[in-house]
């Protein structure tokens, strides 16, 4: 793309709206999960290990460095649940 092209200029003085709204996404999907982890006494390792990703990993996710793709907000969903089922039984036994 040329330097001086309209749609770069007009990108450079106004930004991109779309990624924008993507960033504040995915920075809500981080808020909520770092939530959801604490109101169930659940740590980032917890979310790690279900995952099978690095903890460093998840570290970044939460601090709203990660784009999640629909299939990640999935993962996190079902590990959520996960996480929700083991502190109840935890708290039951």
């Amino acid at each position: 793309m040329e330097e001086n092209d309209f749609v770069s200029i007009w990108l450079e003085e106004t930004g991109n709206p779309a990624i924008e709204k993507l960033a504040q996404l995915n920075l809500e999907v981080a808020n909520k999960t770092t939530k959801v982890l604490a109101e169930k006494g659940a740590t980032e390792n917890d979310l790690a290990f279900i995952l099978d990703i690095n903890p460093d990993e998840i570290k970044r996710w939460l601090m709203g460095r990660h784009v999640f793709s629909i299939k990640t907000i999935n993962e996190i969903v079902i590990s959520m649940a996960e996480i929700a089922q083991r502190k109840t039984t935890e708290s039951v036994t």
